[in-house]
């Protein structure tokens, strides 16, 4: 299953303090709708407010990216600018 780990952001505010889970899903989709199964909110909160990092490739705008079973999916707050 792949492994997530949140780097910051307001994730332990869904998850009682935890900041890495496994999960099971092939896709950065399927991982936000299991997230958003486990801890109410927050697969909205990454969905939103993370940028996704996949075994050290970061992606904006992640829902069709695969995960294998071995990957690491780190959650990043997204940076605002203007």
């Amino acid at each position: 299953m792949p492994h997530v780990v949140a780097m910051g952001g307001e994730v332990s505010r869904f998850t009682g303090g935890t900041q890495s889970f496994e999960v099971e899903a092939s896709t950065v989709g399927g991982m936000i709708r299991a997230l958003e199964a486990r801890y109410p909110g927050l697969g909205e909160y990454v969905d939103k407010r993370m940028a996704v990092a996949i075994d050290g490739e970061i992606f904006q705008d992640a829902h069709a990216e695969l995960l294998r079973p071995e990957s690491e999916v780190c959650l990043i707050p997204k940076i605002g600018g203007g």
